[in-house]
């Protein structure tokens, strides 16, 4: 079954579109999450997330933007981030009694959302291999060992490789000091 037929029958609310994209994304959806929560359990829990939310949200998945599994993707890369924080959370939970607010100002809103472009158009200016190697490791938080043994690298290759690539960032972004308060 291919992903167009997988879509429909999800559209149409039948169990074999949810039974088809657990079958042919699953070991996706756990390759994305297994780095950022380590355990069986979490990343278990993680991916019965995902499927709850693509039930709740496929009304706004577009195929215009982007393919059936990048959406699967982010969704089950944002779904691990906010188990591992909510984890975390947790686990700081009395020291957090006594904090002030943890909630952006506007104005660090605003230099967030600069940043955020600023490190996009950056980000463009790289090669794509460069740019894929980069996400792999800040975006999808794999680990360096799994990046290097997938891209047929030793972990020294890799990390000196995205040594040059943030260093070409930092050049491109304006110098050391930026982004630091």
């Amino acid at each position: 079954m291919d992903e167009r037929e997988i879509m429909e029958l999800i559209a149409k609310s039948d169990e074999r579109g949810m039974t088809e994209l657990q079958k042919h994304y699953g070991a996706l959806l756990r390759y994305v999450a297994a780095p950022i929560l380590g355990s069986d359990a979490a990343v278990s829990d993680c991916v019965s997330e995902v499927y709850m939310r693509v039930l709740e949200r496929f009304a706004q998945f577009d195929p215009e933007r982007g393919s059936l599994g990048a959406w699967l993707t982010a969704i089950a890369r944002n779904t691990a981030l906010n188990i591992a924080r909510r984890g975390k959370k947790d686990a700081d939970e009395a020291l957090r009694e006594d904090m002030s607010d943890p909630a952006p100002t506007p104005e660090e809103q605003l230099l967030f959302a600069e940043r955020r472009g600023a490190l996009a158009r950056a980000l463009k200016t790289l090669s794509y291999s460069d740019r894929a190697l980069f996400y792999r490791k800040y975006y999808y938080m794999q680990p360096m060992s799994q990046i290097a043994a997938e891209l047929g690298m030793t972990e020294r290759a890799a990390e000196g490789r995205l040594y040059r690539i943030r260093k070409k960032l930092r050049d491109f972004l304006g110098g050391e000091g930026y982004g630091r308060q």
